[in-house]
């Protein structure tokens, strides 16, 4: 079994849950955020494109379709080399401390990987210092709303993978002790995560999945559930979706 076909339980539960697991693999869920990313882009994929956090460059390769100006960053050495075959320009790295220079690129992608950074607020103002003025940050995070807690919990220090029932919906104190290992985000939050900085937001949403796991295995079931919870992205239930989906533009030098 190959790494990018083995579950998480049979490679590293300890990396798991401190750095998530990147996609490993194309399906429509990728295909769909894909399209969101693109469409937010507004033409900046086609300029200089930073994936922060691009684990084994799933997305660094349908991006590097549109420009040849593509950096791929990722803290985890390992799934660097598994990345290099999508870029030419790699950097192993930490999120708050990018060595990268000021004003470099038109377009960010954080994708599913603010919450597992140990300074949030700082990786914002590093990807902003990277940002043209101009240049637009499209961020995918985990919002609290959604019932499950799909990173895992630790229970009596042994960590257990997998969607957990209702633990984000726990006081943040006691939330936070069965999942010291991953943030997660109200629409407050990441409010206050821009907060004086200079940014214009120019969408903000919450998304649910494309749930192919389900599909693959019910397929009628599972596409019913995914037409039902994609629809109810268009009304106030969204509040219970998988993922934030933030487009910020810089508006100006801080």
């Amino acid at each position: 079994m190959s790494p990018q076909e083995a579950p998480p339980s049979v490679r590293n539960l300890d990396k798991a849950a401190l750095r998530g697991e990147p996609s490993y693999v194309w399906r429509d869920g990728q295909e769909r955020r894909l399209a969101l990313i693109l469409e937010a882009a507004g033409g900046r994929q086609k300029q200089a494109v930073l994936v922060n956090g691009c684990g084994v460059g799933t997305y660094l390769f349908r991006l590097g379709k549109f420009t040849e100006n593509i950096v791929g960053l990722d803290i985890e050495f390992e799934r660097l080399q598994q990345a290099k075959i999508h870029a030419e320009h790699l950097v192993n790295a930490r999120g708050e401390d990018l060595p990268l220079s000021a004003e470099r690129f038109d377009l960010v992608l954080s994708h599913e990987v603010l919450e597992h950074v140990q300074d949030d607020r700082a990786v914002i103002k590093e990807i902003l210092r990277s940002l043209k003025p101009g240049g637009r940050l499209v961020l995918f995070c985990p919002n609290r709303g959604y019932p499950f807690e799909t990173h895992g919990f630790y229970w009596r220090g042994v960590y257990h993978f997998g969607n957990i029932p209702l633990i984000n919906y726990l006081p943040r104190a006691w939330r936070d002790r069965l999942a010291p290992h991953v943030n997660v985000y109200t629409r407050r939050d990441l409010t206050r995560l821009f907060s004086g900085l200079p940014v214009r937001v120019i969408k903000r949403t919450i998304i649910f999945g494309a749930y192919d796991n389900i599909i693959a295995r019910h397929p009628r079931f599972g596409k019913s559930l995914r037409a039902v919870l994609q629809w109810l992205e268009k009304t106030p239930l969204r509040i219970f979706g998988l993922s934030h989906f933030w487009v910020v533009e810089k508006t100006s030098l801080e």
